[in-house]
């Protein structure tokens, strides 16, 4: 049981920083190092951007109940 919750905190830690990445930056950040403000007028509507936000939060929350769980599994 352990094991799954090491790999589910392992693939959620990498999907998390994909996705915070993909984020639309809001100037002078990571995002603009890579060209995030060149495309800022071209596309992400807000529809996406909130999607976006959603799947980001929904991650984190799983990413935070894997911590958990694996520090019970650890202490007892």
């Amino acid at each position: 049981m352990e094991l799954a919750f090491s790999i589910l905190l392992v693939i959620t830690s990498a999907l998390l920083i994909l996705l915070v990445l993909m984020h639309k930056g809001k100037g002078g950040g990571l995002s603009d190092m890579f060209g995030g403000g060149v495309s800022s007028s071209l596309g992400g509507s807000s529809v996406a951007e909130r999607n976006l936000d959603r799947l980001t939060v929904a991650l984190g929350l799983v990413w935070a109940a894997a911590i958990v769980a694996l520090g019970l599994l650890r202490a007892s």
